[in-house]
């Protein structure tokens, strides 16, 4: 489902609505009550004065105009609810999106039921629905944890840490990860036990341009890494029975989960063009399995 779409189509039907609503029926309503109150003072009025006072006569004209200025509610529901489409939309399309962790590919940084909130202002500002950029702002950086658009499809959102950015060389050898031929250290940090699978996996910690982040990976597992299928540019790519090397094109990035050993990426499928970006992710709202999880994250 194309969220965005349905809330645009929403913000358009709403805006129609509003525009009926404020240059044709508002006025007309008011036209109504004007004359409703104007036959009340001719035929109705005199009499209600000498009966009940001038205060009665005011809440019964009062009472009138109300009534024909009420709105009907399939307006309530248009364009009253349009200004509050337009917020969200806003905000949702240039500022802030919600995003829930649906698998473990991000584990131990993010945990499946994560609810997240991504910078959509990070890299730049982009037009919704068509993704177009109007804005720099700023460029993703390496490791941090980007929310793009599957390149296979682009109707599905993934997220992944940010390895490679243009004109780097990412090698993925031995299940040791290096950036322009210089090695990313890895610091020993006991072991990740999994309660969903009752496993445990070697937790280490990765330090990519001064900043540290928790990864999982056997070093005993077999290192060999093939392509899902081919990709655009697969020929930037060199495949080999201890991993991959790839030199990232300009306007694409590498992009690698941090449990490397269950997470489908840039090493199998390729790298993510810039017009797929969504945004930077970078800050845990709610987990309802664990109030804990609540917060910032690297």
């Amino acid at each position: 489902m194309n969220f965005a779409l349905i809330l645009f189509l929403l913000l358009m039907i709403t805006f129609v609505a509003w525009l009926v609503e404020r240059f044709v029926l508002a006025p007309s309503r008011l036209r109504h009550a004007e004359a409703a109150v104007a036959d009340f003072e001719r035929t109705e009025a005199d009499h209600l004065r000498r009966s009940h006072g001038e205060q009665a006569v005011e809440t019964q004209r009062q009472a009138l105009r109300a009534l024909r200025l009420r709105q009907p509610l399939w307006v309530e529901y248009t364009a009253g609810l349009f200004p509050v489409i337009l917020v969200v939309f806003a905000l949702r399309s240039f500022l802030v999106e919600p995003f829930k962790i649906p698998s473990g590919s991000m584990i131990p940084t993010l945990m499946v039921g994560d609810l997240i909130l991504v910078n959509k202002f990070s890299y730049g500002l982009r037009l919704p629905i068509v993704h177009t950029k109007v804005l720099s702002v700023g460029e993703p950086e390496r490791g941090d944890v980007m929310v793009f658009r599957y390149p296979r499809d682009p109707s599905v959102d993934y997220i992944k840490r940010v390895i490679g950015i243009p004109g780097d060389t990412v090698s993925y050898l031995n299940k040791r990860l290096m950036i322009n031929g210089k090695d990313v250290g890895l610091k020993p940090m006991g072991r990740f036990i999994d309660v969903d699978s009752y496993s445990e996996v070697p937790r280490f910690i990765e330090t990519i341009e001064g900043q540290s982040h928790q990864i999982l990976t056997n070093p005993e597992r077999r290192s060999e890494i093939q392509p899902v299928e081919a990709f655009p540019l697969l020929d930037r790519c060199e495949y080999r029975t201890n991993g991959v090397v790839c030199r990232v094109p300009e306007g694409h990035y590498f992009v690698m989960g941090d449990n490397r050993e269950n997470s489908l990426d840039s090493r199998f499928w390729g790298f993510v063009p810039e017009q797929n970006i969504v945004g930077k992710a970078f800050f845990i709202w709610m987990n309802f399995s664990d109030l804990s999880r609540i917060g910032s994250f690297d």
